[in-house]
């Protein structure tokens, strides 16, 4: 091993496309580890300086001299170290790139050095897939030397007659990141972009007493585009349901699925008895998101009739929530926001106050229904329930989801056993 990758905190990111160049923006930034091993698990272009070009400039946030140090006119001081090794350093911190394995079994990370590796390649997000399946394996990395890995995608198990491994967990930093045992869990999922927004925006309404009581609920993610896209319509592939990811992304607003719901209740257990529906709509730019929170709530009346849910109420939630527990992680924003006012944005939600809407209705409830299920009652009744829209920006790649995948993965490093 060259002396200079010796003696350093190291971390491994297999995949450098999006979130793994970014995530290596981050680290950088934030300086908890001193020396990275990267694997691209191919070729990159004809030398290291091409490597070098892609993972220092970037199309949405600029460069990474303006990532760290703003419109200073400062520059990272980048150097050629082992050109044969592809090794760099950005600001005297190592970095070495890893090209001949693909599967994250062959990936020698025992070798590197590397106890620590985030799963960037959004292609092993399988947690009961064995380590040596063919195709590969998240848990590969284990077998290749790593002792913990976190995918930066949630889990989707591809067999439904596998379980949940005893040793896998979902955390969203700040939700319940805490949950984590270091004795327990070696491979972890840092869910998605959009289920982080969201935990962080169920997470206040759920600990506080009048939005606790929640009936149903729905979201829409209004999403910029990502790599899953096509740039020009293409043909669909054999046994392809959705006909709708093979249209140009340029050109059009596209409606998805998204599987922001479903893992949200991995992440808070507490939703699994609240019907909550979830879909996304693309929309051609190039970062920064929105989620549309519809949720009903059961309510009560004030001595006057007034709700006592209403949308004062729920901005004050936010804004507690930002003051306080949340702080850094949940922003309240009085401001009228656009999408690119976010980008690079460091939180996990910024909550659009100013439309947040309340509706308080009734549901009539016929009091045969009521004498049927052995309550008696002389007259119909009506429950007060309240309908919320609130709206959440968050950036999708870098300042909401690489912000906090990198946090869980410094909470990780930390209580390493």
């Amino acid at each position: 091993m060259n002396e200079i990758m010796q003696n350093r905190k190291k971390l491994g990111i297999n995949g450098i496309g999006r979130i793994g160049k970014l995530t290596l923006w981050q680290h950088l930034n934030t300086g908890h580890f001193n020396c990275y091993i990267l694997n691209t698990g191919r070729l990159v272009g004809r030398e290291v300086e091409d490597i070098i070009n892609y993972l220092t400039k970037d199309s949405t946030y600029g460069s990474l001299d303006r990532f760290l140090y703003g419109y200073s006119g400062k520059n990272a001081e980048i150097k050629i170290v082992d050109r044969e090794a592809a090794i760099f350093t950005v600001n005297g911190i190592p970095v070495k790139v890893l090209s001949a394995d693909r599967n994250p079994r062959d990936i020698n990370w025992a070798k590197e050095g590397v106890q620590l590796v985030v799963e960037c390649t959004g292609i092993y997000i399988d947690p009961a897939a064995p380590a040596d399946q063919a195709k590969g394996s998240a848990r590969g990395h284990l077998e290749a030397g790593a002792e913990k890995v976190i995918v930066s995608a949630p889990f989707k198990i591809a067999d439904n007659a596998r379980k949940m491994p005893s040793d896998s967990a979902m955390f969203v930093y700040g939700v319940n990141h805490d949950k984590y045992d270091p004795q327990v869990h070696h491979v972890i999922s840092a869910a998605s972009c959009t289920t982080t927004g969201l935990a962080h925006m169920i997470k206040p309404l759920l600990e506080t007493r009048e939005t606790a009581h929640i009936v149903t609920a729905s979201m829409s993610t209004v999403h910029a585009a990502t790599n899953n896209q096509n740039i020009l319509d293409t043909v669909p592939k054999s046994g392809a349901a959705d006909l709708r990811k093979t249209r140009s992304v340029f050109n059009n607003i596209i409606l998805t699925t998204t599987g922001a719901a479903r893992a949200l209740e991995d992440i808070l257990p507490e939703i699994r008895s609240v019907g909550f529906m979830a879909d996304s709509v693309r929309i051609p730019i190039s970062t920064s998101s929105l989620i549309m929170l519809n949720v009903t709530f059961k309510t009560t009346l004030g001595e006057t009739g007034e709700p006592l849910l209403n949308r004062n109420l729920i901005n004050e939630i936010y804004q507690k929530a930002a003051d306080g527990a949340q702080k850094g992680m949940v922003v309240y924003s009085d401001k009228q926001n656009v999408s690119s006012d976010l980008a690079g944005y460091p939180a996990a939600i910024v909550i659009e106050g100013v439309e947040t809407h309340t509706r308080t209705g009734f549901i009539s409830v016929d009091s045969r229904t009521l004498i049927e299920c052995g309550v008696q009652a002389s007259c119909d009744i009506n429950i007060p329930v309240t309908h919320a829209k609130i709206f959440g920006w968050y950036d999708n790649e870098l300042g909401s989801y690489v912000n906090f995948l990198s946090k869980l993965t410094v909470y990780v490093e930390k209580n390493m056993p």
